[in-house]
Order: structure tokens, then C-alpha cells, then sequence
């Protein structure tokens, strides 16, 4: 349990305005307030959003402590909490005992192993998806990147191919979800859902397509596990495993919602991370042609010509130093946060119980006092040494503690084979004229597109 000194007080940060304090500073440019904050205040900033009390963490140690050291006195933020409702009691949302049964259960569908006989299905979907790409076509890549990784994420949750009319509704009923969370408050503030505002209205009806959709996938693959005489179905697809998982202690397995939370989870989560790591690489590429350059000898030396497998990984030092650098750069989960339970101190300022504190990888991983460079897209860095003695948590695309995102290595193997798979082929240049936004959204996702210039190779 955390001590609080008789000497610990309240951290520095700006002042807001007397309604709403910091909030509407923050809905403007939530990126560069935050970045703001971190380089004007320091390691622990004071925030309030109306008549909530906010700390921005910029401290590796500080989100160690939160994250790990001290985890049990942390809950999920009570914007996120509301704002993810929708999820149920998904790995994302879920807390305490539940959390930790849930995560035993699924723990074996995300075994490297495991995680590693997918890679086929990853590098066949993205020559499927290159083949119908033409020399001198400009495209919105985004959109693209954001088809494949939920054909690849569809294919291994289910096992099989979703139709063409369930893979358009999927898609746009999770970008009307995505969509949601662009702008205002974002993840963390949110008008309440029973409000009936057009997007509200909009993202209900979305959440029934998928539900209608999950529930009759789940239902039929119970069925069909029956009729087999086998419990999951004999499948090797993540549903299958999920399905035949068992509490070590009960024997109980997932009911239809939990599965529902689990699936819904991974659907938004599976796909909408990787799209959006791929956009963001593609345009440093597109930005830096000499470390395009750098790549596309790796790759021939390599791949000599073939398609990439799970053997090369090891191989693909170049390429696999190219995403940490766009996971740095343009992290996909820009920030999260947590609630304090009970008091506490941080950097020697008291925390009080129910505190919200926001932790930022935006803002860490481009920390000057850890990054040589820090805007600057360079590869070599987690090659040469210099990222070597990085503290924890001054990197952590993919959260941190207990609570580190389960999927992380099928997100990482994804991202290097299809990078390595549609390089292989294309190279992209930014469309003439082509102006991208950032757009925080759940994910740090582009506004209104990535439109590039294919290049065949």
C-alpha cells in the first residue's frame, strides 16, 4: 500500500477556465496540449475537466509505478469505463478477479505458437489484396490497410472467410464505433450513450449489426460443435479456442455474452491498431525514400524473390526496426488512462482517491530527455545501440503490466509481414496536393484518409 507523505502537494499545471477548467484546451488539440503540458509543468501535471481532478504522467517511473509497482490501486478511467461500455466485461474493460479469470482463459489462443500459425493467412491476404492493386493508381491506403487487417482478423477469430455482405457490415458498423471517439473529449469523455444524438442513434444501430452477427457466428459454431461431438468444433481459429477454454478451478468455460465481449474486443482492437501502425509507416516511408531504399534491400537480400514467411522474421531486422520507429512516432494507442482507488503519492505529489490519470505514449515516445532526434523517423536507432538503455516505460505501444495488450505479438508479427509482403511489390507516394490530419481517436488514426500513388516495383 502507498504511503503519502505529510510533505507531498498538489503538482503544477494550468489554470482552464472556471466552468470547465482544462477540457476544452484539451478537445482542441488533445496531441498538443498534452505535449504542452508534459514540456511546460514537468514529470506530474494537474489537470481538471469540469469538476474532475486529472494528472498527466510524463515520468517512465511514474507509469511503471501506476502500471505495475503499484497496479492493484489502479482502475481503468472512469471516461473509458463509460465511453467502452459497449465492450461488456471484454479483456479491455473487464477489472479485479474477472479480469484475471478472463485473461487465464484466453491466454492460450495468444501463445506465440499459437499466434505464429497465422502468419500464412497474413501474407496470403496481403498478395490477395496487392494483386488487385494497379501501377500509377492513387488510393486511399488507409482504407486499404483498414480492409485487410479485419479480412486477416475475421479469418483468424472465425476460421473462415466472412461473406461479402457480413465483411461490408462488419466494417462499417466498426467504423461508425471508431468514429465515435473523433474529436470532443475523445476515449475519455463522451456524450452519455442513452442521449439520443444523431451519432448516438447511429452508433446503436451499429452495435446491433455486430451483435446480431456475433451472436449468430457464436450460436452456430456451438451448434455445429455439438453435432460434431466436439465442444469447440475442432477448430484452430481463436473462437474455437476460446470456446473450448475452462476455468482451472470451476471447469467453467464462456457463456455466450463473455464470448461476445471477447470477440467484439478483438474485432475492434485486431484490426483497427495494425491499419492504422501500416498508414502511418507507409507515409514515413513515403517521406524518407532512402530508408525505402534501405528496406527494399533487406527484403531482396532476404526474400529472394519470394513471399515473406514466419522463418524470416529473425532476418527482417531492418524492416522490423521500421515499425518500433512508426509505433514511436505514431502510436496507435496515443493514451489511455486510470483511476486511482486510494490515496497515493507520485513524484512526490499526493494523489487523491479517484483521481484520473492519463498516461500518453504521444507524449513519451517523443521525449527529448530519451529520444536523440525525437521527430525525427529514424530506423537505425533500435539498431545501433542508442534505444538499448531506454528506461520501461519511455516506449510502450502496447501498454505495460499485467494489463500488457494480449494480442501484442500477433500485432507485431502482422504488421512486419504485411510491410514486408506489400513492399515487396509497391512502392507509395503521397498523392499530389495530399494533406493528412491526426485524428485521436480510439486509435491515432489519419483524418479523412491516406490517399497515395502506387508505384509498382
Amino acid at each position: 500500500m502507498s504511503v503519502v507523505s505529510p510533505e507531498s502537494k498538489l503538482p503544477p499545471g494550468p489554470r482552464g477556465s472556471f466552468a470547465t477548467g482544462n477540457l476544452l484546451d484539451y478537445t482542441r488539440d488533445h496531441l498538443g496540449f498534452l505535449t504542452r503540458c508534459a514540456r511546460e509543468y514537468g514529470d506530474v501535471t494537474r489537470l481538471r475537466f469540469v469538476n474532475v481532478p486529472v494528472y498527466l504522467l510524463n515520468h517512465p517511473d511514474h507509469i511503471e509505478y501506476v502500471l505495475v509497482r503499484n497496479n492493484r490501486n489502479f482502475i481503468k478511467s472512469r471516461g473509458e469505463r463509460v465511453s467502452l461500455g459497449f465492450l461488456g466485461q471484454g479483456l479491455l474493460t473487464s477489472e479485479g478477479s474477472f479480469w484475471r479469470r478472463q485473461r487465464r482463459l484466453a491466454q492460450p489462443a495468444f501463445h506465440r505458437e499459437r499466434v505464429a500459425a497465422y502468419g500464412e493467412v497474413m501474407v496470403e491476404s496481403a498478395e490477395r489484396m496487392s494483386a488487385t492493386w494497379r501501377d500509377g493508381e492513387v488510393r486511399d491506403v488507409h482504407r486499404d490497410m483498414m480492409r485487410l487487417t479485419l479480412e486477416i482478423v475475421a479469418k483468424t477469430l472465425f476460421g473462415v472467410p466472412l461473406q461479402p455482405a457480413q465483411f461490408e457490415e462488419i466494417g462499417g458498423a466498426l467504423a461508425v464505433i471508431a468514429e465515435r471517439f473523433t474529436g470532443r473529449g475523445g476515449v475519455f469523455f463522451q456524450v452519455p450513450e442513452r442521449i439520443p444524438t444523431p451519432g448516438n442513434l447511429r452508433f446503436r444501430q451499429a452495435l446491433r449489426t455486430l451483435d446480431a452477427l456475433i451472436y449468430g457466428i457464436i450460436r452456430g459454431r456451438r451448434a455445429t460443435g455439438e453435432a460434431d461431438g466436439e465442444e469447440d468444433g475442432g477448430g484452430d481459429d481463436l473462437l474455437s479456442m476460446l470456446l473450448a477454454a475452462r476455468d482451472e478451478d470451476t471447469g467453467e468455460g464462456m457463456g455466450d455474452k463473455q464470448l461476445r465481449d471477447e470477440v467484439m474486443t478483438i474485432l475492434l482492437a485486431g484490426h483497427e491498431t495494425t491499419a492504422n501502425a501500416l498508414s502511418w509507416t507507409w507515409r514515413l516511408l513515403a517521406r524518407h525514400p532512402e530508408i525505402e531504399d534501405t528496406l527494399h534491400e533487406e527484403l531482396k537480400e532476404v526474400l529472394a524473390g519470394r513471399p515473406p514467411a514466419i522463418g524470416d522474421l529473425s532476418w527482417l531486422r531492418y524492416t522490423d526496426a521500421i515499425v518500433k520507429e512508426s509505433l514511436r512516432l505514431y502510436p496507435p494507442a496515443w493514451a489511455f488512462g486510470r483511476e486511482a482507488v486510494g490515496d497515493c503519492e507520485i513524484g512526490g505529489y499526493h494523489v487523491p482517491a479517484g483521481t484520473q490519470l492519463i498516461m500518453s505514449q504521444w507524449v513519451m515516445h517523443r521525449d527529448p530527455r530519451y529520444y536523440e532526434d525525437p521527430l525525427k523517423f529514424r530506423p537505425e536507432r533500435w539498431l545501433d545501440g542508442s534505444t538499448s538503455m531506454l528506461p520501461g516505460y519511455a516506449y510502450f505501444p502496447f501498454g505495460g503490466g499485467p494489463r500488457l495488450c494480449i494480442g501484442q505479438s500477433f500485432a507485431k508479427m502482422e504488421a512486419v509481414l504485411l510491410l514486408a509482403t506489400i513492399a515487396r511489390s509497391f512502392r507509395l507516394r503521397s498523392a499530389p496536393g495530399e494533406r493528412v490530419t491526426l485524428r485521436p481517436s480510439i486509435t491515432l488514426r489519419p483524418g479523412d484518409g491516406m490517399w497515395m500513388v502506387l508505384q509498382k516495383r
